[in-house]
């Protein structure tokens, strides 16, 4: 057999050179061109995230919330993604106001709170800039978000009329105009006007009805208060049920929570009470919004925003719903039984930055009138 010089040449300059290569390229024990050692499975530390579809990084928040339903979903946030969920917790002015000290260098990626005029305050004050995102938009309406996307709405709670069951019959309730008059004198229970709930309320009432009509509505609710504003709203349906007053102006997610509680006592007392959501035939009821603002020097800004679309996808939604007892932003998502029995309801429907806006003035005139 004759030696065929030309082919062994070729076929020995092909196995020198992948056997020079797969030393550079390598296995274990490898180097790059560089010089450094060539990455293992072991080593390489996005590589394996990437492949189960996870992102990694963190995202910041400043959050007002206080509630266990949030840390779970976070949680379940990073279970997901891979993207760790950093949280300060404060009230809401001192984190704006930390905000606003750190800058630029601010860690915070997104501002959460519970009052659309703290929401918009944010925005005024340029600490915010738009959330950039057709999910978001498809899962909140535009009505429960800003209108230049600075904030997105997470859940909503009504300021509702809760009244005694036993003696108290609901077609006598109308609107909170109603709760003014005098055939409400001595009944009528509320927090203190120093509550942002409250301040909220009347300032919503300012920019429907006017300053005087306004100022009118407080004094007459001051007149008819059953006794001086003391504790929370819990302790308005709690003070229905010890017969101190008939009717009170409050968050109707508190009546979910106590009809939940490990109190027999307060469940006692979310069986006892009714829920009203009053103006439906006129403006509508008050409605407050929890929402997330991003911050307009966040380092994290696409996961912000993918943690705000995991937040408003109808799976997280009633997650928040079912624990929190809150309405949820996105009509897909489902309520629990207690809040599907009080049916659905009108909301004023009016520009939440309203309630920031109007907020001094009604603080001004809960003071003129003595509203506590």
């Amino acid at each position: 057999m004759r030696l065929n010089y030309k082919s062994s040449f070729i076929m020995i300059a092909i196995l020198v050179i992948s056997l020079l290569t797969g030393c550079g390229a390598g296995g274990s024990g490898g180097a790059q061109s560089d010089g450094t050692p060539t990455p293992t499975p072991e080593s390489a530390g996005t590589s394996q995230p990437e492949a189960n579809g996870k992102t990694g990084g963190e995202v910041n928040i400043y959050t007002a919330r206080h509630y266990d339903v949030d840390a779970e979903l976070y949680a379940k946030f990073t279970e997901q993604t891979g993207i760790k969920v950093n949280v300060v917790e404060g009230k809401a002015p001192e984190l704006i106001e930390r905000i606003k000290r750190e800058g630029a260098s601010t860690p915070a990626d997104l501002f959460i709170t519970v009052d659309g005029g703290i929401l918009n305050t944010a925005k005024t004050a340029e600490l915010l800039q738009p959330v950039q995102s057709s999910v978001v938009d498809a899962q909140v309406p535009s009505d429960l978000r800003d209108k230049d996307s600075h904030w997105i709405g997470l859940s909503t709670r009504a300021r509702v009329i809760v009244y005694a069951k036993d003696r108290i019959d609901p077609a006598e309730l109308s609107t909170y105009e109603d709760l003014a008059e005098d055939k409400w004198k001595g009944k009528l229970l509320t927090r203190s006007s120093t509550s942002l709930y409250n301040q909220s309320l009347l300032a919503s009432l300012i920019a429907i009805n006017g300053e005087q009509e306004a100022e009118a509505w407080a004094s007459g609710i001051a007149a008819n208060l059953a006794r001086d504003p003391e504790g929370g709203d819990r302790d308005q349906a709690k003070a229905i049920v010890a017969g101190v007053g008939d009717v009170a102006i409050m968050n109707s997610y508190y009546v979910g929570h106590m009809s939940v509680s490990d109190d027999p006592e307060e469940v006692k007392v979310a069986n006892s009470v009714g829920v009203f959501f009053p103006n439906q035939d006129t403006t509508g009821t008050h409605l407050n919004i929890s929402g997330a603002g991003l911050i307009k020097h966040s380092k994290n800004k696409d996961n912000a925003i993918k943690l705000i679309e995991y937040l408003t996808a109808p799976e997280a939604q009633a997650v928040i719903s079912k624990s929190n007892f809150e309405f949820p932003v996105n009509k897909e998502a489902e309520m629990p039984e207690l809040l599907k029995s009080w049916g659905e309801f009108k909301h004023q429907g009016i520009d939440f930055a309203a309630y920031g806006e109007f907020n001094p003035k009604a603080v001004e005139i809960a003071n003129k009138v003595g509203w506590k």
